[in-house]
């Protein structure tokens, strides 16, 4: 079969093939997006009033964030609880190193005597200065609430999960008793690149 008598609906990929003629009539999209949005449905008085009860909530659990940190503690733990911790990635050999008490801190803070406020505050910046300063382990006491019959370790908890909230930190093991065992945590930072 010659070239020129091929069928109108095959297509011939030689040189002679007019492309812009065959787009003839085709018009370009003016999205090259998908909308996989549906429409807004038209809200009820109910539905009004649930949303509006959902804007309250979302802006109340915005104010319990203070530097990027929560306000409620998500995980309550025993004074004696042994506290650890690592982000996906860390080597268990670094991680037995750690809890044993044979990566070297470099800084500490003590958290005694903090108002819940200022502990966040404190450890906040205590985290973040010493990931500027290129520090590789620090440690953080924050105690074990042993001064009321009863009395449960808030300092403790909060502390387990602000260092889990933030970026610089990569793991953390209660201390070895002579640093202050479960009073106490090494901290392990992301090192710089």
């Amino acid at each position: 079969m010659p070239e020129n008598d091929l069928p109108e609906n095959e297509t011939d990929e030689s040189p002679e093939f007019d492309f812009s003629a065959a787009m003839q009539g085709v018009t370009r999209h003016k999205n090259d997006k998908a909308d996989l949005h549906t429409p807004p449905k038209k809200l009820r008085a109910a539905d009004d009033e649930t949303s509006r009860y959902k804007r309250m909530v979302a802006s109340q659990n915005e104010e319990s964030l203070v530097d990027g940190l929560s306000s409620e503690i998500v995980n309550l733990v025993e004074s004696e609880d042994e506290l650890i911790y690592a982000t996906p990635g860390i080597q268990l050999k670094l991680m037995k190193r750690l809890k044993q008490g044979h990566v070297p801190w470099d800084a500490g803070l003590d958290l005694h005597g903090y108002t819940l406020d200022d502990a966040r505050n404190e450890l906040s910046g205590f985290i973040r200065e010493c990931s500027i300063r290129q520090l590789r382990c620090v440690m953080v006491v924050h105690g074990k609430a042993y001064s009321g019959e009863g009395q449960l370790p808030l300092m403790k908890s909060y502390v387990n999960d602000w260092l889990r909230q933030m970026p610089q930190v990569i793991a953390f093991s209660s201390a070895q008793p002579k640093d202050g065992g479960t009073g106490a945590l090494y901290v392990l930072l992301k090192r710089a690149k």
